[in-house]
Protein backbone atom coordinates (compact mmCIF):
# COMPACT_ATOMS: atom_id res chain seq x y z
CA UNK A 1 0.00 0.00 0.00
CA UNK A 2 1.43 3.27 -1.43
CA UNK A 3 1.88 5.93 1.79
CA UNK A 4 0.04 9.39 0.54
CA UNK A 5 2.21 13.06 0.53
CA UNK A 6 0.93 15.93 -0.33
CA UNK A 7 2.55 17.89 -2.58
CA UNK A 8 4.41 20.91 -2.48
CA UNK A 9 2.05 23.70 -3.69
CA UNK A 10 -0.75 22.31 -1.64
CA UNK A 11 -1.09 24.36 1.51
CA UNK A 12 -0.90 22.97 4.89
CA UNK A 13 -2.96 22.71 7.81
CA UNK A 14 -1.04 25.56 9.47
CA UNK A 15 -0.54 28.38 6.34
CA UNK A 16 -3.29 29.84 7.42
CA UNK A 17 -5.03 29.12 4.58
CA UNK A 18 -9.47 28.59 4.93
CA UNK A 19 -12.03 26.75 2.52
CA UNK A 20 -14.84 29.45 1.24
CA UNK A 21 -12.64 32.89 1.72
CA UNK A 22 -11.79 33.52 -1.74
CA UNK A 23 -12.35 36.53 -3.54
CA UNK A 24 -12.54 40.28 -2.09
CA UNK A 25 -14.12 40.94 1.20
CA UNK A 26 -13.84 45.09 0.65
CA UNK A 27 -13.81 47.30 -2.85
CA UNK A 28 -12.90 50.36 -1.81
CA UNK A 29 -13.95 53.03 -5.21
CA UNK A 30 -12.51 57.11 -4.90
CA UNK A 31 -15.56 59.32 -5.50
CA UNK A 32 -14.58 62.95 -6.39
CA UNK A 33 -17.89 63.93 -8.55
CA UNK A 34 -15.93 63.11 -11.93
CA UNK A 35 -18.06 61.02 -14.72
CA UNK A 36 -14.81 58.74 -14.64
CA UNK A 37 -15.26 58.31 -10.50
CA UNK A 38 -19.49 57.80 -11.17
CA UNK A 39 -18.21 54.71 -13.93
CA UNK A 40 -15.14 53.51 -11.21
CA UNK A 41 -18.29 53.88 -8.81
CA UNK A 42 -20.68 51.39 -11.12
CA UNK A 43 -18.06 48.96 -12.12
CA UNK A 44 -17.18 48.82 -8.33
CA UNK A 45 -20.94 48.02 -7.30
CA UNK A 46 -20.98 45.36 -9.94
CA UNK A 47 -17.85 43.89 -8.54
CA UNK A 48 -19.21 44.13 -4.89
CA UNK A 49 -22.54 42.74 -5.92
CA UNK A 50 -20.91 39.69 -7.84
CA UNK A 51 -18.66 38.68 -4.50
CA UNK A 52 -20.75 39.43 -1.93
CA UNK A 53 -18.09 41.99 -0.67
CA UNK A 54 -18.82 45.52 1.17
CA UNK A 55 -18.67 48.66 -0.96
CA UNK A 56 -16.57 51.43 0.47
CA UNK A 57 -16.71 54.80 -1.51
CA UNK A 58 -14.34 57.97 -0.12
CA UNK A 59 -14.42 61.43 -1.18
CA UNK A 60 -11.39 63.03 -0.21
CA UNK A 61 -11.66 66.96 0.35
CA UNK A 62 -8.44 67.99 -1.17
CA UNK A 63 -6.55 70.80 0.53
CA UNK A 64 -6.07 73.87 -1.27
CA UNK A 65 -3.72 75.86 -0.17
CA UNK A 66 -3.98 78.90 -2.56
CA UNK A 67 -8.03 79.65 -1.71
CA UNK A 68 -7.57 81.05 1.83
CA UNK A 69 -5.20 83.63 -0.22
CA UNK A 70 -8.12 84.48 -1.86
CA UNK A 71 -10.88 84.48 0.57
CA UNK A 72 -12.46 81.63 -0.32
CA UNK A 73 -14.08 78.99 2.55
CA UNK A 74 -12.72 75.94 1.41
CA UNK A 75 -13.41 73.68 4.22
CA UNK A 76 -17.06 74.51 4.24
CA UNK A 77 -17.36 74.14 -0.16
CA UNK A 78 -15.84 71.09 -0.08
CA UNK A 79 -17.89 69.89 2.85
CA UNK A 80 -20.96 70.57 1.24
CA UNK A 81 -19.55 68.50 -2.35
CA UNK A 82 -19.34 65.64 -0.26
CA UNK A 83 -22.67 66.03 1.34
CA UNK A 84 -23.87 66.26 -2.27
CA UNK A 85 -22.17 63.17 -3.06
CA UNK A 86 -23.61 61.53 0.43
CA UNK A 87 -26.94 62.70 -1.19
CA UNK A 88 -26.45 61.38 -4.58
CA UNK A 89 -25.31 58.02 -3.40
CA UNK A 90 -28.41 57.43 -0.77
CA UNK A 91 -30.32 58.51 -3.90
CA UNK A 92 -28.99 56.44 -6.37
CA UNK A 93 -28.57 53.18 -3.20
CA UNK A 94 -32.38 53.65 -2.87
CA UNK A 95 -33.43 53.69 -6.44
CA UNK A 96 -31.25 50.21 -7.18
CA UNK A 97 -31.87 48.62 -4.19
CA UNK A 98 -33.59 45.72 -5.27
CA UNK A 99 -31.30 45.80 -8.67
CA UNK A 100 -27.97 45.54 -6.29
CA UNK A 101 -28.29 44.40 -3.01
CA UNK A 102 -24.97 45.54 -2.01
CA UNK A 103 -23.26 46.67 1.29
CA UNK A 104 -22.16 49.39 0.92
CA UNK A 105 -20.65 52.85 3.22
CA UNK A 106 -19.48 56.21 2.23
CA UNK A 107 -16.42 57.59 3.78
CA UNK A 108 -15.25 61.22 3.63
CA UNK A 109 -11.14 62.30 4.43
CA UNK A 110 -9.49 65.44 4.20
CA UNK A 111 -6.31 65.78 2.45
CA UNK A 112 -4.14 64.49 -0.36
CA UNK A 113 -6.46 62.16 -2.23
CA UNK A 114 -3.71 59.53 -2.89
CA UNK A 115 -2.76 59.78 1.21
CA UNK A 116 -6.75 59.15 2.33
CA UNK A 117 -7.07 56.44 -0.06
CA UNK A 118 -4.20 54.77 0.87
CA UNK A 119 -4.85 55.34 4.72
CA UNK A 120 -8.21 53.90 4.11
CA UNK A 121 -7.63 51.17 1.95
CA UNK A 122 -5.10 49.93 4.58
CA UNK A 123 -7.56 50.65 7.19
CA UNK A 124 -10.49 48.35 5.76
CA UNK A 125 -8.49 46.22 4.88
CA UNK A 126 -9.39 46.56 0.95
CA UNK A 127 -8.69 43.52 -0.78
CA UNK A 128 -9.55 45.84 -4.36
CA UNK A 129 -9.09 49.84 -4.88
CA UNK A 130 -11.04 51.14 -7.94
CA UNK A 131 -10.56 54.86 -9.11
CA UNK A 132 -11.16 56.50 -12.79
CA UNK A 133 -8.88 57.67 -14.66
CA UNK A 134 -7.72 61.17 -14.31
CA UNK A 135 -9.63 64.02 -16.68
CA UNK A 136 -6.79 66.24 -16.33
CA UNK A 137 -4.51 66.97 -18.92
CA UNK A 138 -1.36 68.15 -16.00
CA UNK A 139 -1.61 64.75 -14.55
CA UNK A 140 0.33 63.55 -17.50
CA UNK A 141 3.68 65.66 -16.36
CA UNK A 142 3.31 64.89 -12.63
CA UNK A 143 1.19 62.01 -12.26
CA UNK A 144 -2.35 61.29 -11.28
CA UNK A 145 -3.96 59.72 -7.72
CA UNK A 146 -4.24 56.36 -10.06
CA UNK A 147 -0.80 55.96 -11.20
CA UNK A 148 0.44 56.58 -7.56
CA UNK A 149 -1.88 53.86 -6.34
CA UNK A 150 -0.97 51.38 -9.02
CA UNK A 151 2.91 52.26 -8.41
CA UNK A 152 2.38 51.74 -4.48
CA UNK A 153 2.34 48.33 -5.64
CA UNK A 154 -0.08 47.59 -2.24
CA UNK A 155 -3.41 46.66 -3.45
CA UNK A 156 -4.65 45.34 -6.98
CA UNK A 157 -6.17 48.77 -8.31
CA UNK A 158 -8.31 48.68 -11.49
CA UNK A 159 -8.80 52.37 -13.29
CA UNK A 160 -11.45 52.83 -15.00
CA UNK A 161 -11.82 55.48 -17.93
Amino acid sequence: MAEETTPEWAPSASSGFELGTDGPNVILVGIDGSDASWRAAAYAAGLARRQNALLAMIYVQPWMAMAGAYGADVQAVTAEMAEELAREIQQHAERVRDVYAVRWKFLTRRGDPYAGLAEAADELKADAVVVGASEKTGHRLIGSVAVRLVKAGRWPVTVVP
